[in-house]
Formats: C-alpha cells, structure tokens, sequence
C-alpha cells in the first residue's frame, strides 16, 4: 500500500530514514525551514542535497508528483520538502519561483505569527491576506507550490482558498471539534478545504489530541472517520507532526526563532516546556502500520485505507503541485 506521511521535522539520518523504510513509507512531506532567511535556506538545500548523495539507496527528492512513484518503485523514500514559514521568500515575490525551482513543493503562508503574508493562528487579531499575500499565492499557483496553512488563523485560511486557484492543504492539524487546541481546525475550514478540493493531514502530535500522549490509536482513527463525514474520504492524509531525535533547542527555536527576547512556549507551558511524550502507536516511522490496522478496524474499506494513507496525497499533489501551462503570447 503506497504509504505518505505529510509532515515530519526529525533529526534526519541514516537510521531515521531507515526506520521509514521499514514502516513502508514511500514519501515524506519533509520540513525544510522554520524562520530561515533565504541565504538559510539554501544552505538547508545544501544540507539535503548531501543526504541525497550519501544515501540514494534510502531517499530520493520529490520534484514533481510523478517522482513518488519512482521512489515507490525503486524501493525508496521520497522527499517532500517544504517550509513551515513564508520566511524563504523574505519579502521578494522572484523567490517564489526560485525556492520551486530548487525544490521546495510547499509552503506556509505562516507559523503561528502574522507574516508578510497572512496571520497565524496564535495572533489575537486576524487580518487577513495582505496585498503581497494576494501576490504570493498567485504566484504559488503558477509554479505549483503547494499552500499550507498548517499554523494560519480562521480568516486567513479562509481568504487564502477563496483567493488560490488550486487546492489548499493543511498538512498536519486536527478537528477543533475532536480536541479545541490553537492549531486545529473549524468544521468551517475542513468544510472549506474539502471544497476548494485541498486536504486535511491528520496529525498525530500529542498537543493536538484529545488526551494528548494518552489519545488512543482507536480515537485517533475515529476522528478520521468522523471527518471523512464532513470533509470526503478523498480529502484526507495523514500528517503525523513526527519530530525524532530532536534536541528541546529545535522545540525553542520553533517557537521563538529570533522574533522574542522572552520565552514562548507555544502550546507547552513553563511546567511543560519539553517535547510531549510519544504516543504508544507511534514511536516512529516504524509504527506506520498500526495506523493502517486501526482504519481498517473502524470499518473502513481497503480503498478507503489506502486514499487516507497516501493516494490522496498523490491526487492533491498532482492537483496542485505541477507547474500552470502558460499561453504563448
């Protein structure tokens, strides 16, 4: 069953991608940056450029949909690079098309904060695109970015699917009906993503869990079955939040990047300030089958299992992240 995980931030490395392989990962939607500048962002190309070189019996990149398959075949993974910020593009609309050029087939138009582009979802005030937000997403449409809105506030999201002319993604949030934590989504979103033809990934990192590290593997597929009521069976992934091997100074520098002198927290707390504890059914990118188990024992149909765990990524993907053919002048 080809497999696709639509978010993971890990300390990458032979044994990480080892693991992958051994859960039947086929593709990982892998985060790139966080509040990099651009000059920093090449520099983490870089970084994956050499993976890429010491490892091609494991990984492969992703740079058009059809290369997952490729990935599939040879026995590989494929990586889905992709910005949990705007951050990038700095305020240059030219490197929209640059970063899609070098690899980067999603961004977000936020993380948590307002951006140059949109407001996140920890903002007291949502204001909505901005003019260069409008701009952006244009221009991510043309060179087939893919937008997520992972950590974008309500209006935000909204204004971004009715102004992008290809499907929208959230590529790793929850129902805020299933657990009502910052980061996941009104039935009014799902609604809306499922419309605009875009995507729900289900994430499976504890702060956006009923229970939290306790949240079991039959709650976790229950929720995705409830949502398949609201949004489609076809307008759902998985996007596990997987964050392995990473030191508590990655935690902080998500949260914080460069724009606090004081310590945010995010939705941790000063009691609480360290990675959450894993879930038993998710360890790593080994436990992948649990997943499939648990969808088939809530009554899901073999195709039904098998969209949810990575055909509708293929589908969105092909959707959303391929280039818009231009009319000669």
């Amino acid at each position: 069953m080809l497999t696709i995980d639509g978010l993971q931030y890990s300390n990458w490395s032979r044994e990480i991608f080892e693991q992958m392989r051994e859960g039947g990962l086929d593709a990982v939607h892998a985060t790139l940056v966080y509040h990099e500048t651009t000059r920093e962002t090449l520099s983490r190309l870089g970084e994956w450029n050499r993976r890429f070189e010491a490892w091609p019996d494991l990984i492969m990149p992703v740079h058009v949909p059809q290369d997952i398959a490729v990935a599939q075949a040879s026995g590989r993974v494929g990586i889905i690079l992709g910005a949990q910020n705007c951050s990038p593009i700095e305020d240059d609309i030219d490197m929209v098309e640059v970063m899609r050029d070098l690899g980067l087939m999603i961004m977000q138009l936020t993380y948590n904060n307002q951006s140059l582009l949109a407001c996140g979802c920890y903002e007291a005030e949502d204001s909505g695109i901005t003019r260069f937000g409008r701009q952006v997403i244009r221009e991510m449409n043309r060179v087939g970015m893919v937008i997520d809105m992972s950590h974008s506030a309500e209006r935000s999201t909204l204004e971004t699917i009715e102004i992008s002319e290809r499907p929208v993604i959230i590529s790793h949030a929850n129902p805020e009906s299933f657990h009502p934590a910052k980061r996941n989504k009104s039935d009014k979103v799902l609604k809306a993503i499922a419309e605009s033809d875009g995507l729900l990934g289900f994430s499976a990192y504890p702060f956006h869990l009923r229970n939290g590290s306790d949240c079991t593997l039959t709650e976790y597929c229950e929720m995705i079955a409830r949502t398949a009521d609201l949004m489609g069976i076809e307008h759902l992934g998985i996007g596990t939040d997987l964050c392995q091997n990473q030191p508590v100074s990655i935690l902080e520098w998500m949260r914080n990047g460069r724009w606090s002198k004081d310590m945010d927290y995010g939705e941790g707390s000063a009691s609480n300030a360290d990675w959450p504890r894993p879930l038993s059914w998710l360890r790593d990118s080994r436990d992948f089958p649990n997943l499939i188990a648990g969808l088939r024992k809530v009554g899901m149909s073999e195709d039904e299992v098998a969209g949810v765990m990575g055909m509708n990524w293929v589908a969105l993907l092909e959707r959303a992240a391929t280039r818009q053919e231009t009319a000669p002048a």
